[in-house]
């Protein structure tokens, strides 16, 4: 996924393929039209990928920390699951990893519980779904999911439904940092 921000160009958990040359080349394109640094993030250690490739191509930034992320990109970090998402608030647009997935048309899953056992916490589908709670307080139009038909239009109400699959939420939701409200 590739995202212009205003002062940098964005790449999250970027995958090119060895025998890719041309999606290389566009990729080279898009660097040189846009004449920003290149930032490249990772949502979780198993889609490092094509990272240090290319942020020895492009000369990279990879650091997550707040305070030298592009302007309007965000890291969500999901407790306990291994995971730190994506929030690019001017689109409003959610960028998970692995934990969720798409689902039906329009739609979002959360990934098999069977994907969760490599976390130290061996964390449970429930448990995931508290983790991902804070989520629901993010603008959330767009989700571009790493496996799966993407969200584009009503990801918030996406969200509910699969965060809702598991019972019912706690009235009592933690806000993640900023959040890029409007």
């Amino acid at each position: 996924m590739a995202y212009a921000a205003r002062d940098a160009l964005v790449f999250v958990d970027p995958l090119v393929p060895a025998d890719r040359s041309d999606l290389q080349e566009e990729l080279d394109g898009l660097v040189r039209r846009h004449g920003k640094p290149v930032v490249i993030l990772t949502t979780l250690q198993f889609h490092r990928r094509s990272r240090d490739e290319l942020v020895a191509r492009y000369g990279a930034s990879t650091s997550r920390a707040k305070k030298v992320l592009p302007e309007g990109v965000e890291t969500v970090q999901i407790r306990g699951a291994g995971e730190t998402m994506v929030w690019l608030s001017e689109v409003r647009a959610l960028i998970p990893g692995d934990r969720l997935l798409g689902g039906d048309p329009g739609g979002l899953r959360l990934c098999p519980e069977s994907w969760l056992r490599y976390l130290p916490s061996k964390m449970s589908q429930a448990q995931l779904r508290k983790a991902l709670q804070p989520l629901l307080e993010l603008p959330v139009e767009v989700v571009l999911v790493s496996h799966g038909k993407p969200v584009l239009s009503g990801g918030r109400e996406a969200l509910v439904r699969v965060l809702d699959a598991g019972g019912p939420r706690g009235s009592s939701r933690p806000r993640p940092p900023s959040a890029g409200r409007p």
